[in-house]
């Protein structure tokens, strides 16, 4: 839930976090990202509890994971979530290293047809990999790419992520009624709008990801299909060296009814993270069960 008052707690960890971004940023850019991504998983994951739970969704999706290989994930899940966070916060940097990346897939005929006719399109994605790869190549490349992001609960460290995402792209829409009106008169006048669509959603409805029930909004398919967009995944799957990326982009989802889009795209995604396990971010509670329902 948005804040618009910062408590002492939110103070203390933004300071903290504050302080941590602004020395990496003093190293290189092939030193600062695994530096970062170590100082997430060793010091900042165990202390805000992200090991158990990320042995707890593994135990959930995937109860036959040897224990070692469960160990390996507690540090490199955070590691990659660390690394993307200050990859975010290195503009234009992180801007040059992957703005000339190609795009590869299936779905790359109908990305630049799209643009070619000035067609609304919906960027299909999740916390995986880094998922502002795609958006801030596209945008380097002279696509007309907004965002669409959840308000972190820290106002705090909001603003300055905000700020961060925008250094790589703009426009950036807030998921709030004013954000999503602006949203939707951009998409109306052919641009593409990247969503990602892992997150829990008490007021969604109960799809299977990754063979598990999770709920699921529906509003990506929905505006797909109100708005003639095309709804299109995409990823930046991050290399084995830890800095490069690919770009993944996978043909249309078909119009249809919005549930069975959205399975498609949770379907996507699994796949994905099936082939990649260590790079979809399990620090997330995608599992939960809603409280309340009203």
């Amino acid at each position: 839930m948005k804040r618009d008052t910062p408590t002492f707690s939110d103070r203390v960890s933004n300071a903290a976090i504050r302080g941590f971004i602004g020395l990496a940023l003093l190293l290189p850019y092939r030193w600062r990202v695994p530096a970062f991504g170590w100082v997430v998983s060793r010091i900042a994951a165990p202390i805000a509890g992200w090991d158990k739970r990320v042995r707890d969704n593994l135990a959930l999706i995937f109860p036959d994971m040897d224990p070692a290989e469960v160990r390996q994930m507690t540090r490199k899940v955070p590691d990659n979530f660390g690394r993307s966070l200050i990859e975010i916060y290195s503009g234009a940097a992180f801007r040059d290293r992957i703005k000339d990346i190609p795009f590869t897939g299936d779905g790359v005929a109908a990305l630049e047809e799209a643009k070619a006719k000035n067609r609304p399109v919906i960027l299909i994605t999740g916390h995986f990999g880094n998922y502002d790869v795609p958006r801030t190549a596209l945008v380097a490349r002279g696509y007309p790419v907004g965002g669409l992001y959840n308000p972190m609960s820290n106002p705090l460290f909001n603003a300055h992520y905000v700020r961060a995402m925008e250094t790589l792209g703009e426009p950036m829409f807030e998921r709030s009624r004013r954000g999503l009106a602006q949203m939707v008169k951009f998409l109306r006048g052919g641009g593409m709008v990247g969503m990602v669509v892992d997150h829990y959603m008490k007021h969604g409805v109960p799809l299977e990801f990754l063979g598990q029930p999770a709920w699921t909004a529906l509003s990506a398919a929905e505006m797909a299909v109100k708005y003639d967009a095309l709804a299109i995944p995409i990823y930046g799957i991050r290399e084995p060296d830890g800095l490069n990326f690919r770009i993944v982009v996978e043909p249309p989802i078909p119009h249809g009814d919005p549930q069975t889009m959205t399975q498609a795209m949770n379907d996507s995604l699994a796949r994905l993270i099936e082939d990649h396990v260590d790079q979809w971010f399990w620090i997330h509670r995608r599992w939960k069960e809603p409280r309340n329902r009203g």
